[in-house]
């Protein structure tokens, strides 16, 4: 069964969602980013891009040509991975694929309505029976 992780009161959650990426990638892990609003995709995009400075994510979109031979992908197809390891949810309903893969991360913001979406969706997959684990990063700071 998906091992289901929230990361709450995330100060910017595409930052968070990089360095879950980047750590699942350097554990050899394959990984989805499920990103179907186009400007939220781009903005991951251009930040594992860019950080941090002195290393890089081997990424691109789901429909690009090398997506098979790419280990993070960005999009909302996640059939695209041959390999259904850790799938990083940046949109405000659960996917519909989260089953496939080995874990699922919800990264949820500090605004009201992120919360609100978030406390929903902890409510779909517990209603389900699966184990949640939570983490509060307001304690890390």
């Amino acid at each position: 069964m998906t091992e289901i992780t929230f990361y709450t009161f995330a100060d910017d959650p595409l930052d968070v969602a990089r360095r879950v990426a980047a750590k699942a990638h350097g554990q050899g892990k394959r990984v989805m980013i499920y990103a179907p609003d186009p400007a939220v995709a781009d903005s991951i995009d251009r930040l594992l891009w860019t950080t941090p400075a002195t290393g890089f994510v081997p990424h691109c979109r789901d429909s690009d040509t090398l997506a098979n031979e790419t280990p993070v992908l960005i999009g909302s197809n996640a059939e695209a991975l041959r390999t259904a390891d850790v799938m990083i949810n940046l949109h405000t309903e659960q996917p519909e694929a989260f089953a496939r893969f080995e874990r699922l991360v919800e990264i949820i913001g500090q605004d009201d309505a992120g919360r609100d979406q978030g406390r929903a969706r902890y409510r779909f997959y517990q209603a389900r029976g699966y184990a949640l684990k939570t983490y509060d990063l307001r304690q890390s700071a």
